[in-house]
């Protein structure tokens, strides 16, 4: 088989190259990419369990534990045992967490002027919504909304 003949490896190398672009603007504010996205996340959630939080992200509860465990380290997140059923912890944004949001944005915003720049305007709208078309087919979805990209209700939003 020739290597040209293999298209996933567009999408993967190029992936690999946003994402270390990325990587490199969101270390001046001291977060990786996925952090990045559990803040933006949780901005959105509000106070959640981390076990709610995981589902979200499709990861195992063990590797958001991880995660969770270098936000509370970093004073971006709060853990507390959830007063309704002890086995269960509440994760939720620190008001440093939630400067950091903005940040995380332009972040973000970023990168897409660095992808329309190199594609261009029209081909960077297109591949973005070729993007999004994708993830959409395949089962992903953006943490915290529905399948329809309207807010879900957490747990305990249900409880006040």
């Amino acid at each position: 088989m020739q290597f040209d003949t293999v298209k996933l490896h567009y999408l993967l190398h190029a992936a690999t190259l946003v994402e270390e672009k990325l990587r490199h603007r969101l270390s001046e504010i001291g977060i990786s990419p996925r952090q990045a996205r559990v803040i933006d996340a949780l901005a959105r959630m509000g106070a959640v369990s981390q076990i709610i939080l995981a589902r979200e992200f499709a990861i195992t509860p063990a590797s958001m534990s991880t995660m969770t465990a270098r936000l509370i380290a970093a004073d971006i997140i709060t853990r507390k045992v959830d007063p309704t059923e002890v086995r269960s912890n509440i994760v939720e944004l620190t008001p440093r967490g939630r400067a950091l949001l903005a940040d995380v944005h332009a972040a973000w915003r970023d990168i897409d002027t660095l992808i329309a720049e190199t594609l261009g305007a029209k081909d960077a709208a297109a591949y973005a919504t070729l993007n999004r078309r994708l993830r959409d087919r395949l089962g992903g979805k953006v943490p915290g909304l529905a399948s329809d990209n309207t807010p879900q209700v957490t747990r305990q939003e249900t409880r006040r």
